[in-house]
């Protein structure tokens, strides 16, 4: 078996691959050799069919087996031996394809894009600030009076009904005047513009006083989940029971034991921590950012021209569908990247290389543990059906190095988090808020190039 070299320009390689007609039939009759013991064959005993006609009956068969396991025995041979490691999966040709016939030689010709040399940088150089927020009673208090509002009770008024007043009602809907299932309810309580029932319903009950009796009609949206609804106007007769007005909970050790608390001193101690929790995260994402423009500006080495292409393709194809929300599949115009699309790409495909080899070197890994923390979060999304995700992650490679890479890659950035020179700095939160902010603006403008077709 020989390897040539035919290639070797910037990070391109090519080599032709030649496996003799010799090596061939040697591979052959090895695995006949190794299935012999276990044939069974009408007129002979288990394991004395003759090798003649053991090749004469599967050798044809055994030729494609022994083919393809030569050749990824002489690519592994040569990763091996070159250290190469291809930025994706190598492109193998056949030289005369379906032309060639059982004696001759196998000539394989191989191509690929391999991963660049990556010099770690200096880490001692890098010097990052770290944003930290501590939640002061004013944050906490905010905290109680939105959660005393979502524990709201609602208290029988005197008056018309207005926006975020609870009305009591009881309804019969209408199609041309015949009633349609699903259509009524009694002492239903509907609180006005929380959107619950369909646009137009509570705005007309707005300023409706109890025992008034109204006609409130509408038209189903078209994309409505029933279909014999969908995009009909139907007439819904309503009797106003009561109206009453929103009353927020008493911030109180009653509030706090609704919420899982001891009392109330112990119910802001939790929010105090939930609060700088997400305070923390916040900065941390503000300070990855930073890390990562940092590592952007130090370090320089070439790309995979393949990988920044398939990126640009994607980053440009993912943002044609979020100006075009209304098509679902892939019927639509070519989307050719912009170069702003591509400057996009060469930053990601750069930071991607660096943080896996980073995290190849120290040996960075992501634990089952890990996984199914992550994959547990993802069913969540998925009420009813939690075992059905499972099963599909297991089954699916790609949906598992989808939730796989996040974590590998926010445990390398912790891992240079630990290298550099991090300092803190405590501010308000207003502060936090306007540096996250200027980071969303930041990528935001750096997506925001129209994409062409």
């Amino acid at each position: 078996m020989q390897v040539t070299e035919t290639l070797n320009e910037g990070l391109k390689r090519g080599y032709t691959i030649t496996v003799t007609a010799d090596e061939l039939e040697a591979k052959v009759n090895e695995k006949l050799a190794e299935a012999q013991p276990d044939v069974e064959m009408k007129g002979f005993r288990k394991g004395k069919v003759p090798m003649k006609l053991l090749k004469q009956q599967f050798g044809q068969r055994l030729l494609g087996e022994a083919m393809q396991d030569a050749v990824d025995g002489a690519m592994q041979s040569h990763f091996e031996e070159s250290g190469d490691r291809p930025a994706m999966q190598p492109k193998i040709e056949m030289q005369g394809g379906e032309q060639w016939k059982q004696g001759d030689d196998v000539v394989v010709e191989m191509s690929y894009e391999a991963l660049p040399e990556i010099t770690e940088p200096d880490f001692s150089a890098i010097k990052l600030e770290r944003l930290v927020v501590k939640a002061d009673e004013a944050a906490v208090t905010e905290a109680l009076e939105n959660l005393a509002k979502s524990a709201q009770n609602f208290e029988a008024k005197d008056g018309a009904a207005e926006s975020g007043d609870q009305v009591v009602i009881d309804f019969t809907g209408r199609i041309d005047g015949e009633a349609f299932e699903g259509g009524a309810a009694e002492d239903f309580p509907l609180t006005l513009g929380t959107g619950q029932f369909i646009p137009g319903f509570e705005d007309q009950l707005v300023g409706a006083k109890a025992g008034d009796e109204k006609d409130v009609t509408v038209t189903f949206p078209e994309e409505y989940g029933a279909e014999h609804l969908a995009g009909k106007e139907a007439v819904f007769f309503c009797t106003v029971k009561e109206v009453k007005a929103p009353k927020p909970a008493e911030i109180d050790d009653a509030l706090a034991k609704r919420y899982g608390a001891e009392d109330l001193e112990s119910f802001k101690s939790q929010i105090r921590e939930r609060l700088e929790g997400e305070y923390g995260q916040a900065a941390r994402a503000v300070a990855k950012r930073a890390l990562l423009d940092k590592l952007d500006e130090a370090v320089a080495f070439d790309l995979p021209p393949s990988l920044v292409d398939a990126e640009a393709g994607q980053i440009a194809h993912q943002l044609w569908h979020d100006e075009n929300p209304q098509v679902q599949g892939h019927d639509h115009p070519e989307i050719e990247p912009t170069e702003e699309h591509r400057k996009l790409a060469v930053r990601r495909v750069k930071l991607g290389l660096l943080l896996a080899e980073i995290g190849r070197k120290n040996e960075v890994e992501v634990t089952d543990a890990e996984m199914t923390n992550a994959v547990m979060n993802q069913a969540r999304q998925y009420p009813g059906q939690e075992r059905q995700f499972f099963e599909f992650v297991q089954q699916n490679a790609q949906i598992q190095q989808q939730l796989r890479a996040p974590i590998f890659e926010d445990k390398v950035v912790d891992l240079i988090f630990g290298k550099i020179d991090v300092s803190e700095r405590e501010v308000g939160k207003d502060d936090l808020q306007k540096a996250i902010e200027a980071m969303e603006e930041d990528e935001t403008a750096a997506t925001a190039a129209p994409t062409e077709s």
